[in-house]
């Protein structure tokens, strides 16, 4: 007998999950979570409980909790890990926030879908206790810079091809799970969370006489998969390099934690003084702040190729704001010229629209150089951690607010192009070398696994 038996109207959750829990006693069997985990993450239909060991298969995006109107389904919190580190005196507490964060959490001020928060929010961490603040935009630059150069390695050696996005946990998980035989297709580059955490316990303790152990790196995102990434040993090499245990990305909340936190001290968010985020390692272009939205990734990354193949930045009135790879439609594709080469590019968000893709290229009928794939419809500005809108129109009206007050950040920004970062340009200068050298490879690259088990079973 399963041990899901009686919970058909909900999708199966593992006590263990990093990411996920649900409180049955909640759950009034609307099955609007299993709607969800079949027609957003796609997972739901492509396993059977009988025939892989009775385990639930989860790629912990986090949709099914966006959908579960009544709390039944929730994050996991680690609101009191975070509280813990902050009140250790002998710890060094560092917050780290993705971009999507700040066009979210707005809402659980009664502010307007799509307010970006920046200021306030990094007012807001210092006050809950935070001894440094960084922008998550920088890992996304260095993201671009590595995997920008890891195209074009590619391209111009015949390596394999197409090159799928890999900063994406729920997609990675996805493709570990559904298709192992693609897994030499991901960018080996670690995920903008992932490469922040490592500079943190490599470079940034050093520069700041800190001992890595007394660090403690706490990721604020939009997304519950990330919970899952950073207990990815394989994703610490910066703590590995050193001899040292522990984790590079020790503590993940969510958007909806922070706002719990928030509120639970009393702080008067609206009231808040506007302060900026600490500089070393700390901010990042506005090709990095892209990385929130569906083709964020993807902008970035061809503004930097060009670099890397011309010598010059791109043309701006084409590349600063790429239009073919803007918008909310599940798959959106074109041919970039990227003057010494062209490429056929596509992006493809919410996960069981972007299968259809992966499957057209898996059987021949499609064919591309570079693929970018985000699980959540949108992107990271409407993924699993987020302030939850459980009126559609609302919902649809905020994706298209949170997506556009990105846009307009990069637009505001004097630096745009990630190849122009000071802050990264000193890090190769200092510590890496150059983009896709062998300690650029052993700390912020990795590797992925084969996990078909969780579909087959052991």
């Amino acid at each position: 007998m399963s041990k899901f038996t009686g919970m058909e109207h909900r999708v199966p959750i593992e006590k263990e999950n990093p990411s996920i829990v649900c409180n049955d006693a909640l759950c009034k069997k609307c099955k609007l979570c299993v709607k969800a985990c079949t027609l957003d993450a796609g997972v739901y239909p492509l396993y059977d409980l009988e025939k892989n060991g009775d385990h639930g298969v989860c790629i912990n995006c986090g949709q099914c909790i966006i959908a579960c109107p009544f709390n039944a389904l929730t994050e996991v919190s680690n609101i009191s890990d975070v509280e813990q580190a902050i009140a250790d005196p002998n710890k060094k507490v560092v917050f780290i926030t993705a971009p999507a964060v700040r066009v979210s959490l707005g809402d659980a001020f009664n502010l307007p879908t799509g307010t970006n928060v920046e200021s306030k929010m990094v007012s807001a961490l210092r006050k809950l206790g935070a001894d440094y603040v960084l922008d998550v935009t920088f890992g996304a630059d260095m993201t671009i810079m590595e995997e920008a150069f890891e195209l074009i390695e590619r391209i111009q050696n015949k390596g394999v091809l197409p090159m799928f996005t890999s900063c994406c946990p729920g997609w990675v998980s996805f493709c570990e799970m559904f298709y192992p035989d693609y897994l030499n297709h991901l960018s080996t580059v670690k995920s903008p969370i992932g490469i922040q955490s490592t500079l943190i316990k490599t470079l940034f303790a050093k520069k700041n006489n800190i001992n890595p152990k007394d660090l403690v790196v706490v990721s604020v995102t939009p997304c519950t998969a990330k919970k899952y990434e950073a207990k990815r040993v394989e994703l610490s090499q910066g703590m590995k390099s050193q001899g040292l245990d522990g984790l590079d990305c020790d503590i993940s909340i969510t958007t909806r934690e922070l706002a719990k936190m928030i509120k639970d001290h009393a702080i008067d968010f609206n009231s808040l003084e506007d302060q900026e985020f600490d500089n070393m390692l700390g901010k990042g272009s506005g090709a990095g702040l892209i990385f929130g939205n569906t083709g964020g990734v993807m902008e970035a990354a061809l503004r930097t190729a060009y670099y890397y193949l011309n010598g010059i930045n791109a043309p701006s009135d084409k590349f600063l704001s790429f239009e073919a790879v803007r918008g909310l439609d599940n798959v959106k594709e074109a041919y970039v010229d990227m003057g010494k080469l062209t490429l056929h590019v596509a992006v493809a968000n919410q996960m069981a629209e972007a299968k259809k893709l992966i499957d057209e290229i898996r059987n021949g009928q499609k064919t591309f150089d570079f693929v970018e794939v985000m699980a959540c419809k949108g992107g990271c500005v409407n993924g699993g951690g987020q302030i939850k809108i459980l009126k559609k129109p609302v919902m649809d009206e905020a994706r298209i607010n949170r997506n556009k007050a990105l846009y307009d950040g990069d637009k505001k920004m004097n630096l745009r192009y990630c190849h122009d970062n000071p802050l990264v340009k000193q890090v190769y200068d200092e510590f890496l070398n150059k983009p896709g050298s062998v300690i650029a490879h052993d700390l912020i690259h990795t590797h992925f696994y084969d996990r078909s088990w969780e579909i087959n079973g052991k």
